[in-house]
């Protein structure tokens, strides 16, 4: 059963959620927060799999709350809540530790399909979206070069892949574009995560323009 915290400040729209949620057989809805303070306390003390998070909330938003949650260590993911794919708020809460983030009209399937990909550990990135994002809040001039010791420890086919993350494709399609297994692929995913000790495919996609290895608009 994966447990559920829903986290926004319009009453209505958890209702929604948690109809959404319930009428399956292997979600259950664990809390409901108004706030992102009460989310935060609610999280560390109910640690459910996966926090559905509104981005703008009043006194502590979801940027705030998602921090707190993802600071504390626990198996807790969190999946931030937009109306707006180009929210100036979306990509801070990718770096506090969001594992992706969903838009609001996002249909009830799609939802459910995200919920149980994140309470997997891994991460629901939708591409285009991702990379307008970053192009946005890194910006598109030149970027510096890859330096850093963390890629250093990365293996050529290790980065290569760590780029075509960034570029916001799947394991299926790396496997094509590199001609290997979609088997091989998760494990060079896997090495690449472990390496750089981050908690997703979405840290990894910051990461990777943040060091240089990408740029965003090429």
């Amino acid at each position: 059963m994966i447990r559920v915290l829903v986290a926004d400040d319009q009453a209505l729209v958890r209702t929604g959620f948690r109809m959404i949620l319930e009428n399956t057989d292997d979600m259950q809805v664990v809390g409901e927060a108004g706030d992102g303070a009460r989310a935060a306390a609610m999280a560390l003390d109910l640690r459910p799999d996966v926090v559905l998070m509104d981005i703008r909330m009043p006194d502590v938003d979801g940027v705030e709350a998602t921090r707190r949650i993802c600071a504390a260590g626990f198996h807790t993911r969190v999946m931030v809540l937009t109306t707006f794919d180009l929210d100036e708020y979306v990509y801070a809460a990718l770096r506090a530790g969001a594992s992706g983030f969903l838009l609001k009209d996002t249909l009830a399937a799609d939802l459910l399909s995200a919920v149980r990909v994140v309470a997997r550990g891994d991460a629901v990135v939708a591409p285009s979206v991702t990379r307008r994002l970053l192009e946005r809040h890194i910006g598109t001039g030149p970027a510096p070069a890859p330096s850093g010791t963390a890629l250093d420890t990365l293996t050529d086919r290790e980065r290569e892949v760590l780029s075509l993350i960034a570029r916001g494709l799947s394991n299926l399609e790396i496997a094509a574009r590199l001609h290997l297994t979609e088997g091989t692929v998760k494990t060079h995913v896997s090495r690449v995560l472990a390496k750089l000790d981050l908690r997703d495919r979405v840290q990894a996609v910051v990461h990777a323009y943040e060091s240089g290895l990408i740029r965003p608009g090429v």
